[in-house]
């Protein structure tokens, strides 16, 4: 019994002297600085329909806006439409926002940690969860508006509900 009171001692006097020799050590230097996302200058226009400032922390609030007076109110405009967007911010290379970490959205998307959804069908080969779905495109976007005002989860069906 002894013996095993004495490893065990050891044991813990060690681990004791191996964190209180790392307490004095300096932090590891600083390697460099964290990525930036890639913002590429618009292709096409001299200016944005608004200023770039009040863009980058409105554009999703006024892309929700513009889509729910297209597809619910059937209000179809040019200025902050989803399309011209594209046409003007798509990438040379790509020819799109979103194909590539360098594109105009991903790269600032991927850069704050938000994940993009409107492309899932809005592009040539739609994909994901909504792609094909069996509601029209006008309760669709009106289910994902109330999904997203909705204050828990709301499930599919409730969301398949609002067309019926």
């Amino acid at each position: 019994m002894m013996k095993r009171l004495l490893g065990v001692g050891a044991v813990i006097l060690t681990t004791a002297a191996i964190a209180w020799a790392g307490a004095d050590s300096a932090p590891a230097p600083k390697t460099g600085v964290a990525a930036v996302p890639v913002i590429t200058k618009a292709v096409k226009g001299e200016q944005c329909v608004e200023d770039t400032d009040y863009m980058r922390r409105n554009h999703m609030d006024v892309l929700d806006h513009h889509r729910d007076k297209t597809v619910i109110d059937g209000i179809r405009t040019k200025k902050y439409s989803l399309k011209e967007c594209i046409n003007c911010h798509a990438s040379e290379k790509t020819g799109s926002v979103a194909k590539d970490k360098d594109d105009f959205c991903v790269s600032c998307h991927s850069y704050a940690a938000v994940k993009i959804d409107c492309f899932e069908c809005h592009s040539t080969k739609p994909q994901g969860s909504m792609a094909m779905h069996p509601l029209s495109a006008e309760t669709a976007h009106y289910s994902h508006k109330l999904a997203t005002q909705a204050k828990g989860n709301i499930s599919v069906e409730a969301m398949a509900g609002v067309s019926q």
